[in-house]
């Protein structure tokens, strides 16, 4: 790939088909995967064809919605576009838009993720209790909408002083335009979309600089638009908290009714779980009331699918080792002894 543009690299055979293998991972039985890899390379080459000559259009969104964790709307795109974004996330994107994050911008990256923000708020809770004890304060703060919500021509500039290809920008920007929220012109990122993934990582980068950079927060982390700051002074968080609402005004974006200053001894929810700090400076970590509602929920679901045959054991196994696997961040054997010890598999 020497002397390859950016937008060589969108268009290069070998990074598409690299793409295909990663949009169709979960995906391999679905109808419109199949489709696509009955005629794979000439779906490719076609591809390549039509961003070379900067033709490609983008064939729209699937809309459905979810309603766990919570209700949300989803817009996907069609396969083939699926595979392009994955091709520019991670050939160009991700390479660009990585190393200009802060450290503790958390969310949606290599070697990142909910894991590694609960490890990193456990860690900023010890460092404070070293210097400060238990006392101190949590300034958390939470944006109203936050992928609806997204200023589609501020994040144009965003992108553009970075990205230095104007072939990639204009396709980006095609992907940009491609949605709207709630028919307003100009607003929003589509959930379902790995470039919006990256859009939305980067967006509140401004904000990051801010704490980071001049209020000089140590302890900050940012899953997404889930953004936490530890201080031993209540005064000088309401002094961000007044900092960081005129900068997402700015932004185009609001902060709800979550946005709040909490006493450090009265703990703190991140990420599905819930922070103590004790007197003696262990630190708890808690499942949020409604993440066990959820697994509750779930396993009652499994027992009647695997009931009525639309599961089998294997599937059960592997649900199983996921909860567990996460709960194990933390204090809920409680929780899984007396959820396990009355679930049972039988056929119907």
């Amino acid at each position: 790939m020497v002397n390859m543009t950016d937008y060589d690299k969108i268009c290069n055979f070998e990074n598409l088909y690299r793409a295909h293998l990663k949009a169709r991972l979960g995906k391999k039985h679905k109808l419109e995967v199949t489709s696509f890899e009955t005629h794979l390379s000439m779906n490719l080459l076609s591809m390549a064809a039509l961003l070379r000559a900067r033709t490609y259009q983008m064939q729209g969104y699937y809309h459905f919605t979810i309603s766990e964790p919570k209700r949300r709307e989803i817009f996907a795109a069609h396969y083939p576009d699926r595979v392009l974004l994955h091709c520019v996330c991670d050939n160009v994107l991700a390479p660009i838009l990585q190393p200009r994050l802060i450290y503790d911008n958390v969310a949606c990256q290599p070697g990142k993720g909910t894991h590694f923000a609960l490890n990193r708020m456990t860690e900023f809770l010890r460092r404070h209790y070293i210097k400060h004890g238990a006392e101190g304060y949590i300034l958390k703060c939470d944006i109203r909408k936050y992928f609806a919500s997204i200023d589609q021509e501020t994040l144009k500039k965003q992108l553009a002083r970075v990205v230095r290809d104007e072939d990639v920008c204009q396709l980006l920007f095609h992907y940009i335009d491609s949605y709207n929220t709630d028919g307003r012109p100009g607003r929003g990122i589509p959930l379902g979309n790995q470039s919006s993934q990256w859009f939305a990582v980067f967006y509140l980068n401004p904000v990051d600089r801010l704490v980071k950079e001049k209020l000089r927060i140590k302890h900050y982390l940012r899953y997404m638009d889930d953004m936490v700051l530890v201080h031993h002074s209540k005064e000088y968080l309401q002094e961000c908290l007044r900092q960081i609402r005129a900068l997402c005004d700015a932004l185009g974006l609001e902060l709800n009714e979550k946005t709040q200053i909490f006493p450090l001894r009265a703990g703190v929810d991140f990420l599905g779980w819930h922070f103590y700090l004790t007197e003696s400076g262990k630190i708890v970590r808690k499942l949020r009331r409604g993440t066990k509602t959820r697994y509750k929920r779930r396993l009652r679901r499994l027992e009647s699918d695997y009931g009525n045959h639309l599961v089998d054991e294997a599937d059960v196994k592997m649900i199983l080792a996921s909860y567990h696997g996460h709960f194990k961040h933390g204090h809920a054997y409680r929780l899984q002894a007396h959820t396990l010890r009355d679930f049972t598999l039988v056929r119907r």
